[in-house]
């Protein structure tokens, strides 16, 4: 039961599109990335998925529309809806999502981690 400090754990790696973990709670884990260029199309299907945004701006793309989170901002993806990340610049985000889910979702990639490293 010690504090986290977010930004400090933000430093300790410089790698984009790999989570890593910060802590779990009943059955969810909390995963810190740093993001930049363009994520793959995927889906979660049996899992939502829910993305905050601590620093720079993120572009979620759906078949249908393109959302912008800015610093502050979060979005939840409900299960079972395609979508793809894009970062312009460098984004920092904090994922919330459960134990079981899998990193690009349906889609095996040289993207894809399978275990997250904890930090």
């Amino acid at each position: 039961m010690n504090p986290i400090n977010i930004l400090e754990k933000f430093k300790l790696f410089n790698d984009y599109w790999t989570p890593k973990k910060v802590g779990e709670l009943n059955g969810q884990q909390l995963l810190l990335a740093k993001l930049k260029g363009t994520f793959i199309w995927h889906t979660h299907e049996q899992e939502d998925e829910l993305f905050i945004i601590i620093k720079g701006c993120l572009k979620i793309e759906f078949r249908d529309k393109t959302v912008s989170l800015n610093e502050g901002e979060m979005c939840i993806i409900p299960k079972g809806v395609e979508h793809k990340p894009i970062a312009d610049e460098e984004v920092w985000v904090m994922l919330f999502e459960p134990l079981s889910i899998k990193h690009t979702g349906n889609i095996e990639s040289e993207l894809t981690v399978k275990i997250f490293e904890n930090i």
